[in-house]
């Protein structure tokens, strides 16, 4: 009798952690999708007021190419979610070439499906919509 009364004493416990884990998760899933994924904090920048190979790049995106660098056009993933949160392959990136940089650089322009257009000049910290 008395192993009984210990064996529901222990699924009492068990029974217990599982319901906070359930709660604790449900807080957190709850804080995630409530966070603001900046949608609302990002900034506008006029597209005359972006820099001239910013705007040369934004006239290729519109035409369909050709694209100088091998990488232009891929999925941009929005790991950081700097961005409104979309599905994948939602967001393509493209680079702004950057004068005097022996690479690509760190100037990028992102374009969602529904043909907005953001501009970072520091490789995806940050993101400002470009206003036409």
């Amino acid at each position: 009798m008395r192993r009984l009364g210990s064996f529901a004493f222990f699924v009492r416990i068990a029974l217990s952690l599982l319901l906070l884990v359930a709660v604790a998760l449900q807080l957190y899933a709850a804080d995630c999708c409530a966070r603001d994924t900046g949608e609302n904090q990002i900034r506008e920048v006029k597209l005359a007021d972006l820099p001239k190979e910013a705007r040369d790049t934004l006239t290729l995106i519109k035409k369909g190419g050709p694209y100088p660098y091998q990488r232009d056009g891929v999925v941009f993933g929005n790991f950081e979610r700097h961005l409104p949160i979309k599905r994948r392959g939602y967001y393509h990136e493209y680079t702004v070439p950057t004068p005097k940089s022996r690479d690509r650089g760190a100037r990028r322009i992102v374009t969602g499906r529904n043909r907005e257009y953001y501009y970072s000049d520091d490789h995806y910290e940050t993101f400002r919509r470009i206003r036409e």
